[in-house]
């Protein structure tokens, strides 16, 4: 660094402190400075700021747009010149710049907030929160915007305004979900639905029926809450035992299709699900996944997809079926974990099953008996293991709780949808 560029940033260093309480001094001297480095990003974004401050957004835009041409990659940049335009009610480049400041820092939560906020003022109030609730969710992960203390002074208004839009759009937007239903069976059979939704919103304290459930996402409420079921409380039981051979045959011939169960991005991650003496592995055979249907696997085992879709399968947009040939490698510990919502439960046919195999549900153990169907609540802490030196395979697939009436499953698949659609900003 030179003499004279060292100088230059000692004093650029000095009008970024003056900055913070004498604006009007500070401008002065980022004008000095912009009259030796009139290409400088640092002063023309310090000089833009005095001009907010000094409510002047017209010259600010100037100097951002200066900086822009210089700085072209600059999220930062783009963000304020994005604020700027919108203070002059330019929204559409407003929304522009602050677009391309979300495509350099998708996670950067103020590219967000403000975003939402000039989708709020063009009167785009489902496209704001939906935005907004990207903005504080990012927050929230690294612990800003929780509360009072954790959000700075001059966000604080802006971020309980984003707060109450969300509230009142998300809301807005599943009871119009669920509308449709209504009209169509009136309220009363979807009562214990609307006490799911509330509870969802966070407008009704609900509590499990049990303290060891811990769904992770969405709770039903007032439904009896067994750790495990009867088999004789779903239909199609006898029907699946009946393909035990078929589709054992068609499970011992898929190793060379197996992938991964768990989508985890590090060896730090699978240690938080697996343990055990050897080397753990949980895989699997997908017929479906997250709703998705694997065509190439339907047709490598022809028996046994004829038999799953014979089923009558939970059927959620980008949730469900779930369906897969599930394989614990010896030696491995399925560690203790919960599962998303109790409006789903999950069915297990064990296929092969050698000695020292065992599930515990909520502290009570289950033995799986080859043929022998088991269905438990996976809300309840649950985990599995393989003691042994053999594999252990079993067929995996999610079905309704069987205490929801058919009304109750079409409004909560159409609910569940909803949900992922309004998170995602797809609606």
């Amino acid at each position: 660094m030179t003499k004279t560029t060292f100088e230059f940033e000692n004093r650029l260093h000095a009008a970024q402190q003056t900055l913070g309480g004498q604006p009007a001094a500070a401008a002065r001297l980022f004008d000095a400075l912009l009259i030796e480095q009139p290409m400088s990003v640092a002063a023309r974004v310090g000089r833009a700021r005095c001009a907010m401050l000094a409510g002047q957004p017209a010259l600010a835009i100037e100097h951002l747009q200066l900086a822009a041409s210089v700085a072209p990659d600059n999220a930062a940049v783009a963000r304020s010149l994005g604020v700027a335009l919108m203070a002059v009610g330019a929204l559409d480049g407003a929304a522009a710049q602050l677009q391309r400041a979300l495509r350099l820092q998708p996670q950067d939560p103020l590219n967000q907030l403000h975003l939402g906020q000039v989708l709020e003022r063009q009167g785009r109030l489902l496209a704001a929160a939906q935005t907004y609730y990207r903005a504080l969710l990012s927050a929230q992960a690294r612990g800003l915007w929780l509360h009072e203390t954790s959000t700075p002074p001059h966000l604080q208004t802006a971020v309980l305004r984003a707060m109450d839009l969300v509230d009142r759009e998300r809301r807005r937007t599943l009871e119009g979900v669920l509308q449709p239903l209504v009209d169509s069976h009136g309220a009363a059979p979807l009562q214990r639905v609307k006490r799911c939704l509330e509870g969802h919103l966070k407008t009704l304290s609900l509590l499990p029926a049990d303290a060891l459930q811990r769904p992770r996402f969405l709770y039903f409420p007032d439904l009896p809450a067994p750790r495990y079921f009867e088999r004789a409380q779903f239909a199609f039981a006898d029907q699946l035992q009946a393909g035990f051979s078929a589709l054992r045959e068609e499970a011992l011939a898929v190793d060379d299709a197996l992938t991964p169960f768990l989508q985890v991005d590090s060896a730090e991650q699978l240690a938080r699900f697996l343990g055990g003496e050897r080397t753990p592995a949980w895989d699997a055979f997908f017929f479906y996944r997250d709703g998705n249907r694997y065509a190439e696997n339907h047709q490598r085992c022809p028996r046994s997809a004829a038999l799953l879709e014979a089923l009558p399968l939970v059927r959620i947009r980008e949730h469900a079926p779930e369906i897969c040939f599930s394989v614990l490698a010896p030696g491995t510990h399925i560690l203790p974990h919960t599962g998303v919502s109790n409006l789903r439960v999950v069915a297990h046919l064990p296929l092969v099953i050698p000695s020292d195999c065992a599930l515990e549900v909520g502290g009570q153990m289950h033995a799986w008996r080859e043929g022998e169907l088991v269905v438990f609540d996976d809300t309840y802490e649950h985990h599995a293991w393989n003691r042994s030196p053999q594999r252990r395979i079993i067929l995996l697939m999610d079905t309704w709780n069987p205490y929801l009436s058919p009304i109750e499953r079409d409004a909560l698949a159409a609910l569940v949808a909803g949900i992922g659609d309004f998170n995602r900003g797809e609606m």
